[in-house]
């Protein structure tokens, strides 16, 4: 069970509490319906990263026997045979299908985008420069569509601009941990980082930082929820989202670590605190409201 639970990657499956996101801005969080279409939603999409990781270790398999890492994978290392995994694999496909069925052919749209695109991205386009980051902030604005198109809250562009580039964001920084952490065995290093330099991809933080903490504020200040003189209670919200970012930053640049935003947000404490506190301002915002 072990193995099994290492080779669906369960702890990437916090990348997928996005799907909530729509729902917790409309104020419908804690709404029963609305919380049971979430949770389909969480689950078809976490068991599609699953299949996606499936194929891709048994794709890999030879290669990742070879590496320093990756040999420990349940696959590489024989702890699971290909044949298990592909039972594995179809079993997943069977239940999400199931989920969909109980969804609307629109979010299958929407997940089947999300597997074809991580399916190239692991084929080819995670070895292009700048495009294997865009695509990879483009899965999390699926998984924000998958939560607005299965529960059926409204939303606004706004909303999906601010999860591009605070993915974007997370991307980029995941990238630049990677360069350093790597520098001087770059034998171990994924390829299309040969293509980057931490003074591009400085500039290109800087530049999404500034655009994300811009979306946001425009986005909480248009906010439809109880103000005070005309001003949105929703802005109390941008210091929050500010110190996050700024916290980040501090990480990646001074601590060294930002290779893995899952880790980060369980273990540092700022992170977590603000995270927190951040959600419960919502939910309680949209409940007065």
């Amino acid at each position: 069970m072990k193995n099994i639970l290492k080779e669906l990657r369960i702890k990437q499956y916090t990348k997928n509490f996005l799907v909530f996101a729509a729902a917790l801005f409309a104020g419908k969080l804690l709404v029963a319906d609305i919380i049971f279409l979430n949770v389909l939603a969480f689950f078809a999409f976490s068991f599609t990263a699953s299949i996606v990781y499936i194929i891709n270790d048994i794709m890999d398999v030879e290669k990742d026997r070879q590496h320093p890492d990756k040999c420990k994978r349940p696959l590489a290392s024989g702890e699971i045979s290909i044949p298990f995994a592909i039972g594995m694999g179809v079993s997943l496909f069977i239940v999400v299908v199931l989920m969909i069925s109980k969804l609307n052919s629109h979010f299958g749209i929407i997940l089947g985008i999300y597997l074809m695109m991580n399916l190239l991205y692991s084929w080819k386009l995670k070895h292009v420069v700048i495009v294997d980051v865009m695509i990879i902030a483009f899965g999390f604005v699926l998984r924000a569509l998958a939560g607005v198109i299965a529960t059926g809250v409204g939303t606004t562009s706004w909303f999906i601009l601010c999860v591009f580039m605070l993915s974007l964001f997370l991307a980029l920084a995941k990238r630049r941990h990677e360069l350093e952490l790597f520098a001087e065995d770059q034998g171990r290093q994924r390829k299309v980082l040969q293509f980057y330099s931490l003074s591009l991809i400085d500039q290109l933080l800087t530049i999404v930082t500034a655009m994300a903490i811009t979306s946001y504020s425009i986005f909480a200040s248009q906010a439809d929820t109880l103000s005070i003189g005309g001003i949105s209670f929703m802005s109390l919200t941008i210091p929050m989202v500010v110190y996050g970012m700024f916290r980040y930053l501090y990480l990646v640049h001074i601590k060294k670590i930002g290779g893995k935003p899952e880790d980060i947000l369980l273990c540092d404490k700022h992170i977590l605190g603000v995270v927190v506190l951040y959600t419960a301002t919502i939910i309680f915002i949209r409940n007065i409201y």
